[in-house]
């Protein structure tokens, strides 16, 4: 089972993967779910995520928009970005938490299903992970 899950993440985390697949737009994007070209994720987020960018390079200090895919329980460690980082679930969910370390039992962690959005501030460490009964889904993210 996977969740997809679109983040805009930061240029550091994105700028190491050689083989990201990226949109040659630069004026617009008219692209629906089945369009998006997918490939694996960076080296910089655990093995099993794939990637979809849908505009921008998120190899520069550009807007960009990219469509995550990751699979029933899996977790992405605490992190944090240069700049501001938003996130819309379009199906399945997606667990958000606070800090330095990856904890799945923090009180404050919260669970996004669809429709849910986040929007982690620049330099905010966190972490997200799906569990097991994560479904197919999909989320669309901008800025």
């Amino acid at each position: 089972m996977k969740t997809i899950v679109s983040m805009m993440t930061a240029a550091a985390i994105l700028s190491s993967a050689p083989r990201v697949v990226q949109a040659q737009s630069h004026n617009h994007v008219i692209q629906t779910p089945q369009e998006a070209q997918w490939g694996p994720a960076p080296p910089m987020l655990p093995p099993g995520a794939q990637i979809a960018v849908l505009a921008g390079d998120p190899s520069k200090s550009v807007p960009y928009a990219v469509r995550l895919k990751f699979p029933a329980s899996y977790a992405i460690p605490a992190h944090s970005h240069p700049t501001d980082e938003h996130v819309v679930v379009l199906s399945g969910a997606l667990t958000f938490g606070m800090g330095d370390a990856l904890n799945k039992s923090a009180a404050a962690n919260k669970t996004l299903a669809v429709g849910g959005f986040a929007l982690m501030p620049a330099q905010m460490n966190h972490f997200a992970y799906t569990t097991g009964q994560a479904r197919d889904g999909a989320v669309l993210n901008g800025s």
